[in-house]
């Protein structure tokens, strides 16, 4: 049995989940109107239904993000919302909190959200075992982690592959609900990690001034499939159920185009998820929407900085150095990319993005709406392309369409035409008429190939289509295109009876959690979801951090991003420069906003307590 490998698109709504689909995504995973981590990203319950009618359509499936912790005054509404969004065909709900796990649930397939923390093999086999059948794994991971993992149990493994990152392990980041009680894991995050900070030293010095020193580049590890999936990964997933229709279709169709390379070369082991093929009027390239530049994090192990301190917003493609500035217009290596409208950015002296927009480019010289003062190669990069935005916008610049063959034949009281799919679903159309010849008995078949070939805005296309007529009979065209008609409807409605969705009820299990206490980083938020624990063995639970932080002194965030690392300062990995040692501890500060940095050096962590927040400074371990 060959592994189908998928790739899973984000949907901000119904619009951008047929999009994903009509650019190639195997599943789509998109809001409900209540619990779903992105308090802008709700859709309705008819909304999501309709999605569903068009992915299963193609074989795709849709999973509905029920991500959110949950607080005790919300659990039946959510149990409500489960079953309304089972009995519209959902195929798999993506969830944080464990009280879902104790609910009683129609046989609905559960995935564990990135928000649970997956970085441990014992804890995803304990997941496994407990009914989860596939877990979205943490983003720090390293391709040798994965396969511990893999190896130590069969669920299915979800990885991100491209689009923004959280400096912080999914689901413990606190800075936002600490700083103005908005919590991220209700779906409501301020990404405080995007400010511009200060960085102070012990001594109270500024080492670095007004940088964005919590900003990291966007993940893109889509090179890296191949060892991905041989790693045991069989979802690559795209972040980004805020992003634009024009950032899913670029990057939806791009990795499309990835996967199938390697599929193509590995068809004795692998395949795709999903039915039909892709046609494309544009180039996608990750660079052209929305990034911060790219980093593959750490899959490959710690390599260079990941840092996007100049600028959280995006910095785009980069198109060449600044020439030079004539009179109010600039000269830009490879400016003849550009087009009137484009927005363009750079980073300025003080090593802050600016961003300029292009009224009018000709020749390679661009014509700005304000002529700032650039300095002589600084580098140009396009952060809005306009023409690109406009083609990708338009509907048919990406088409999904399921192969078919047409056989047209007599039969006792007329004709029948029967169309085949790719997948082996068969529509028959029975038309009752006379068989008359054609008037001077010329055969009228290639007339009637060309007819049936107008699949038009159905979503298939005929590739082979036979005509078996005993004599040259003669068919009005009118009926033709309504036997077409009818054939491919009646296919659609055979496909959407015939799609299998899979199901799992589940049973409450007992088997020992791995750890016997939890502190507040398990966001326990609810009597249903301590019960869960209690029962696999765990003996103390803190309330979730959002119940409880003692303002001023909480760890509000842990991470394997190091801003020892970025500065070239890491015992383990900058031994050469530990002459220059940093006095301890660092400070961020935004204003009124100050954090302490700590550094587990051990295990390659570094946590971000509040101000008022007092801890031992680690000595470096590496000597």
């Amino acid at each position: 049995m060959k592994k189908k490998i998928e790739i899973l698109a984000p949907a901000k709504n119904l619009v951008q989940g047929i999009a994903a689909i009509n650019s190639g995504a195997d599943a789509v995973y998109i809001g409900a109107p209540l619990y779903g981590a992105r308090s802008n990203a709700t859709n309705s319950v008819e909304d999501i239904a309709e999605l569903v009618k068009y992915a299963h359509l193609f074989n795709a499936q849709v999973f509905v993000v029920i991500n959110t912790i949950l607080y005790d005054n919300e659990l039946e509404p959510c149990r409500q919302l489960i079953w309304k969004l089972y009995d519209i065909g959902v195929d798999a709900l993506i969830i944080q909190d464990m009280a879902i796990m104790e609910m009683e649930l129609p046989p609905i397939v559960l995935h564990a959200s990135t928000q649970t923390n997956n970085r441990d093999a014992d804890k995803i086999k304990f997941l496994a075992d407990a009914g989860i059948k596939r877990v979205v794994l943490a983003r720090e991971l390293n391709l040798s982690q994965i396969k511990e993992i893999r190896d130590a149990s069969d669920v299915e493994l979800e990885f991100f592959v491209t689009g923004a990152l959280c400096v912080s392990f999914s689901g413990n980041c606190y800075m936002s609900v600490a700083n103005g009680e908005r919590s991220a894991n209700r779906g409501s995050c301020a990404q405080n990690c995007r400010l511009p900070y200060n960085l102070i030293d012990g001594n109270g010095d500024t080492l670095i001034k007004n940088s964005h020193l919590l900003s990291i580049k966007d993940f893109d590890v889509s090179n890296q499939i191949p060892n991905l999936v041989e790693a045991g990964i069989v979802s690559f997933k795209i972040e980004g159920r805020l992003k634009d229709i024009v950032y899913v279709k670029n990057n939806v169709s791009y990795l499309r185009q990835k996967l199938d390379a390697f599929l193509n070369e590995n068809s004795d082991k692998y395949t795709k998820a999903s039915s039909g093929k892709c046609t494309y009027l544009f180039d996608s390239s990750l660079d052209r929407t929305f990034n911060r530049g790219y980093t593959d994090y750490f899959v490959n192990e710690r390599h260079q900085a990941i840092g996007s301190w100049e600028s959280p917003k995006s910095k785009g493609q980069y198109i060449g150095k600044l020439i030079k500035t004539v009179g109010n217009s600039y000269v830009i290596e490879n400016g003849e990319l550009l087009n009137n409208g484009d927005g363009l950015c750079f980073i300025n002296e003080n090593n802050e993005a600016e961003g300029i927009y292009v009224n009018r480019a000709e020749n390679g010289i661009v014509y700005p709406n304000v002529l700032k003062e650039i300095k002589e190669g600084t580098f140009i990069y396009r952060n809005n392309d306009a023409a690109f935005i406009k083609l990708v916008e338009r509907e048919d610049s990406a088409v999904r369409k399921i192969s078919t063959t047409l056989l047209l034949k007599e039969n006792e009281t007329g004709f029948e035409l029967i169309a085949t799919d790719e997948d082996g679903n068969v529509s028959v159309v029975n038309l009752v008429h006379p068989k008359e010849q054609t008037k001077n008995n010329e055969s009228l078949a290639e007339n009637f190939k060309i007819n049936l070939a107008k699949t038009g805005f159905t979503p298939y296309t005929a590739d082979e289509i036979t005509i078996e007529f005993s004599g040259n009979w003669f068919l009005p065209i009118s009926k033709i295109n309504e036997m077409r008609r009818t054939v491919y409807e009646q296919l659609s409605e055979i496909r959407l009876k015939n799609y299998v969705r899979k199901e799992h009820q589940l049973v409450k299990t007992s088997h020992p959690y791995p750890e016997t206490k939890l502190d507040f980083m398990y966001n326990v938020a609810n009597k249903t979801a301590r019960k869960f624990y209690e029962r696999h063995g765990v003996t103390e639970i803190e309330k979730a951090f959002e119940l409880q932080w003692d303002p001023g002194k909480s760890r509000v965030m842990t991470t394997k991003y190091c801003i020892k690392y970025e500065l070239e300062r890491c015992p383990k990995y900058h031994r050469e420069n530990m002459d220059k040692k940093l006095k301890e501890p660092l400070v961020l500060k935004q204003g009124e906003l100050e954090y302490k940095l700590k550094f587990n050096c051990k295990p390659c962590e570094m946590e971000i307590w509040e101000k008022d927040a007092e801890f031992e400074i680690e000595e470096d371990h590496f000597h």
